[in-house]
C-alpha cells in the first residue's frame, strides 16, 4: 500500500502516464493521446472525480468547523470517501482497454490497494474509524487527489496551469510520508481487533485443507512499507526534478 500513498507523483488517468513512472515525464515527452470520444469520457470522469474529492474535502472542513474538533471526523465522510476511492477502479479499466498508456498490473495494485485500506482495514474494523491516523491518510489522499485529477482534466484540455504542475510534483514531498504514516498507524490499530475476532481468517482443519491469517498478512503488509517507500519516494523526487527542470527550459524558449 506505500505505493497508492504515491499518487502525487504517479498514476495515470489520461493526462501523462503511469503512477510511478511510465508516464511521469508526461509534460516532457509528447504522447499520442486517446481519440476525440475517449478523450471527452477522460475529461469528464476526471472532472467528477475531482469534484467528487472536492465534495470530501468540503465535508471535512464543514464537519471541523461543526464540531470543533478534528476527531473522529471520518463519518462525516465515509460514504463519498467510500463511493470515490473505489471509482478509482475504473482506472483499471482505463488502462486495461488501452485510453491511458499506462500499466493494468501496477495501476491495479496501486488502486486496489487502497480500496483494501478502506474496505478490508478502515470499514472492516469498526474500532479504528475513530483513530487519528485515519484523519491523516484520508487528508492526504484527499488533497493528493484533488491535484491529480486537476492536473489530468487540465491536461487532457491542454490548457494545465503552472500552479497544478508544480503543486503534482511537489506536495508529495508531504503527503506521500503524511499518507503512508497514516495507514501504517491505521493499520498498526486494526491488529489486535483483527487477531480477537479472528477477522478473514481460516483455520485448519477444513475440507480445503487451507488456512489463511489475515492478522499476519495485515504485518507482512505494513512490513512491505520498508522496501517500497525509500524507493518510490526517491523516484518521485527524481521525476520533480525531471519535470519541473523541463518547465524551466521550456521557459526560456518562448
Amino acid at each position: 500500500m506505500a505505493a497508492a500513498a504515491a499518487t502525487a507523483a504517479t498514476k495515470g488517468n489520461g493526462g501523462g502516464g503511469a503512477r510511478a513512472g511510465a508516464g511521469e515525464a508526461g509534460g516532457a515527452r509528447k504522447k499520442k493521446g486517446p481519440g476525440p470520444l475517449a478523450t471527452a469520457y477522460l475529461v469528464i470522469y476526471n472532472v467528477v472525480m475531482t469534484a467528487g474529492w472536492l465534495v470530501i474535502a468540503v465535508g471535512l472542513v464543514r464537519a471541523y468547523l461543526a464540531k470543533g474538533s478534528y476527531h473522529s471526523l471520518y463519518y462525516s465522510i465515509e460514504k463519498p470517501l467510500k463511493f470515490f476511492q473505489t471509482g478509482a477502479l475504473l482506472e483499471v479499466l482505463h488502462c486495461a482497454v488501452g485510453i491511458v498508456p499506462s500499466s493494468v498490473v501496477l495501476t491495479s495494485f496501486q488502486v486496489m490497494s487502497r480500496v483494501f485500506l478502506i474496505w478490508a482495514v478502515t470499514h472492516s474494523v469498526k474500532e479504528v474509524q475513530s483513530e487519528d491516523s485515519v484523519l491523516l491518510f484520508v487528508i492526504a489522499w484527499t488533497i493528493t487527489e484533488i491535484i491529480r485529477y486537476s492536473f489530468y482534466t487540465f491536461s487532457l484540455l491542454n490548457h494545465l496551469p503552472y500552479l497544478i504542475k508544480w503543486a503534482r510534483y511537489t506536495l508529495f514531498i508531504v503527503l506521500y510520508p503524511m499518507g503512508v504514516s497514516g495507514e501504517l498507524l491505521t493499520i498498526y490499530a486494526a491488529l489486535p481487533f483483527v487477531r480477537q475476532a479472528g477477522l478473514y481468517s481460516i483455520s485448519l482443519p477444513n475440507k480445503y485443507n487451507f488456512s489463511f491469517d489475515y492478522y499476519a498478512f495485515l504485518i507482512l503488509i505494513m512490513i512491505s512499507y520498508i522496501p517500497l517507500f525509500p524507493q518510490l519516494y526517491f523516484h518521485m523526487i527524481h521525476q520533480r526534478r525531471k519535470v519541473l527542470s523541463h518547465t524551466e527550459e521550456h521557459k526560456k524558449f518562448e
